[in-house]
């Protein structure tokens, strides 16, 4: 497993979702699990909060976010973070 750099700040990961979503909650919790193992910042943001936002990811949530990138939608797709996270993948 690879050994974090002290002097890179973590990763931070947004995710897109709101409120009385279940499968914004399903993907925060999984991503919750994985900061016992892995170092990032985690981001939550309600799209219902902003009207761009709403206008952009309409009914698409969750949306995890990684350096701008979208990383994965709907659901928690492990291989996907796998990319953004070698260790994560052994």
């Amino acid at each position: 497993m690879a050994t974090p750099d002290p002097d890179r700040p973590p990763l931070t990961l947004v995710v897109y979702g709101r409120e009385h979503c279940h499968l914004c909650e399903d993907m925060i919790a999984a991503l919750q699990e994985l900061r016992g193992r892995l170092p990032f910042r985690l981001d939550v943001i309600d799209v219902d909060s902003d009207s761009d936002l709403r206008s952009r990811y309409g009914e698409r949530v969750p949306v995890l976010v990684a350096e701008g990138e979208e990383i994965c939608h709907y659901h928690f797709d492990p291989i996907a973070v796998a990319r953004i996270f070698p260790q994560f993948a052994g």
